[in-house]
């Protein structure tokens, strides 16, 4: 792999739920890479009980930030052209030898890394064409203050140019304004000018019916 690749498939692995697993793999992904500023996100995880930094990465990646690791979000929104958009990448997989079949939509973040990491001329074409999408995740992530933020930059540079400085350089790389038909969405509020996820994320949804549960009377 070139180091540009072994970054992307680290970065997928580090932007994923951290578990126990990544823990676990956490000294094997910093053996992987001398990228500073992966290894720098690395001493932080190592550095943080993996409880709070699983309750960090649920903060960060809360759709109801505007901050998301779905790709197709960012450029589809709540509309139609978002399944057409997910059937395409599933396509794209489908066309280098690889089915996809995990629980994950196939714009995941992670995922696509993985696939940019060993397919790099079709997994950069792809990156591509969401790196609106991806620059901006990049920059709200950083406005957090998240140490993820590093991971976000270290995935970026992988790409072609230089990545914008600001929400307007990097909503001036999509090809196309907003989608104009939109299924359940509230109008877009002032100064958002491109559709936001909305999708509930699966632990959230665990979260909420524990808590139903323990609610319930006996």
């Amino acid at each position: 792999m070139t180091p540009g690749a072994v970054v992307r498939l680290v970065a997928g692995r580090l932007l994923q739920y951290p578990d126990e697993r990544l823990y676990a793999d956490l000294d094997r992904l910093h053996e992987a890479t001398g990228h500073p500023l992966l290894r720098e996100f690395i001493a932080h995880a190592r550095a943080r009980r993996p409880l709070d930094l699983a309750a960090h990465y649920t903060d960060v990646f809360d759709t109801r930030n505007r901050r998301c690791l779905y790709l197709t979000w960012w450029s589809d929104g709540d509309t139609r052209n978002r399944g057409l958009s997910l059937v395409r990448v599933k396509q794209v997989y489908r066309e280098h030898g690889l089915e996809f079949a995990s629980p994950e939509l196939p714009d995941f973040l992670p995922v696509l890394l993985e696939f940019a990491a060993r397919e790099e001329e079709a997994g950069t074409a792809l990156l591509e064409e969401h790196r609106a999408g991806l620059e901006l995740l990049r920059l709200a992530v950083t406005d957090a203050d998240s140490p993820y933020a590093r991971v976000l930059e270290a995935v970026c540079g992988t790409l072609p140019g230089p990545s914008p400085k600001t929400r307007a350089e990097a909503k001036a790389l999509a090809r196309g304004g907003p989608p104009c038909e939109t299924v359940g969405l509230e109008p877009f509020g002032p100064g958002v000018d491109l559709p936001w996820p909305t999708v509930p994320d699966p632990r959230e949804t665990a979260a909420r019916q524990s808590a139903a549960q323990e609610r319930t009377p006996a």
